[in-house]
């Protein structure tokens, strides 16, 4: 009850220092909704939140969490040329064509995989 209080007096206030985005930010986290449905609930704008969980998540937090990995085709195929596709909650689906940059494919995952579904 005393988180919800916390999340609800930020969400009210019209500017957010970090420790105070962080008490939204990991609400939300744990909540396991999606951006837009926690930010509807709570009444927040979704691209505030979603900034600042952004902001916040390039300071160490784990935001997106590791899911295990079937490869499909043998040694001898093409799997290298191929793009990888990950299924991420939400219905979206994310296509990694070959030679991909990390840091912007964990950019998208973390605005499209809010928290641990699986």
């Amino acid at each position: 009850m005393a988180r919800k209080l916390a999340v609800k007096a930020v969400v009210e206030s019209r500017y957010w220092r970090e420790s105070t985005a962080r008490v939204v930010v990991d609400a939300w986290r744990e909540s396991g909704e999606t951006v837009a449905a926690f930010a509807k609930r709570h009444g927040v704008d979704e691209r505030r939140l979603a900034r600042w969980a952004q902001r916040l998540g390039a300071k160490g937090a784990a935001v997106v969490p590791f899911h295990p990995v079937r490869v499909v085709g043998g040694a001898d195929s093409a799997v290298t040329a191929a793009p990888i596709e990950i299924a991420v909650s939400g219905g979206y689906c994310v296509r990694v064509p070959p030679h991909f940059d990390a840091e912007d494919l964990r950019r998208v995952l973390t605005v499209l995989a809010p928290g641990p579904s699986c």
